[in-house]
């Protein structure tokens, strides 16, 4: 399976995948049509589908310009077909889907918005998060709850651990900036900073990660950490609690 990332708009990452063997071609978010189709002409490839995460304009913003010109089947959420522009194929929690000679899960994670979901790739260990989980971060809750993006974010950190994560921005800067006000004696957090600057000053992506480095280093994920509570001064306090003091405190980062 062949990844590549198409930087669009400002910030966010559109992903275009080959399964080789098969010729089957997916674009994962395309915020905007452009950047997509400049790199399937200078690939010489035609994609078969579209893979929705979420309604959101900047994930689903180029899909009628490249099922006009290509013809692609748009996958979706079924709970979101009245918001994903052009769906013609409708998943629904855990069910399985092929693309080429994969297997995907999908995973319905609400929070960022009450119909995301994500696509997971069992065989290959990779996951498309869309805005849910991001290198050192989660997305804002719009729709969802606290306890809805909690529970998500469980589902997505007890795979495997080798498991590659792509997501649907380069937040990770800032996101290491926030991690490291509250969690600045974390060692892990400490040598992940100093790569992602590396990775930036050259413009380079910090994206993919995997669930092994965001376990020990996103504050996100660690708020069932006794050591993460006890900085934040919450030592006997729900996981959950935490969760949402440090969800509140990034709203206002």
């Amino acid at each position: 399976m062949k990844i590549n990332i198409i930087p669009c708009l400002s910030d966010n990452y559109a992903y275009i995948i080959n399964d080789e063997k098969t010729n089957t071609v997916g674009v994962v978010d395309p915020s905007e049509s452009l950047p997509i189709i400049n790199f399937l002409k200078k690939e010489n490839l035609k994609p078969n589908y579209i893979l929705n995460t979420h309604h959101h304009y900047d994930h689903i913003g180029g899909n009628i310009e490249l099922k006009k010109m290509y013809n692609v089947k748009i996958v979706g959420f079924i709970n979101d077909r009245h918001r994903i522009p052009g769906i013609d194929i409708m998943l629904k929690d855990n069910e399985k889907w092929v693309f080429g000679n994969s297997r995907v899960n999908v995973m319905h994670i609400p929070g960022h918005t009450l119909g995301h979901i994500c696509f997971y790739f069992e065989k290959e260990k990779i996951i498309f998060t869309g805005d849910t989980l991001f290198s050192l971060g989660c997305g804002r809750i719009f729709e969802g709850t606290h306890k809805q993006m909690l529970k998500s974010l469980e589902k997505i950190k007890n795979l495997p651990k080798e498991t590659k994560i792509y997501c649907g921005h380069e937040y990770t800067y800032k996101n290491a900036e926030f991690c490291m006000k509250y969690d600045k004696d974390n060692i892990s957090l400490q040598k992940k900073f100093k790569k992602v600057k590396k990775l930036r000053s050259q413009n380079l992506p910090t994206i993919p990660t995997n669930i092994e480095e965001e376990l020990k280093s996103n504050i996100f994920l660690r708020c069932n950490q006794n050591d993460l509570k006890i900085k934040l001064n919450m030592k006997n306090e729900e996981d959950f609690k935490v969760f949402k003091k440090v969800r509140d405190l990034k709203d206002i980062f």
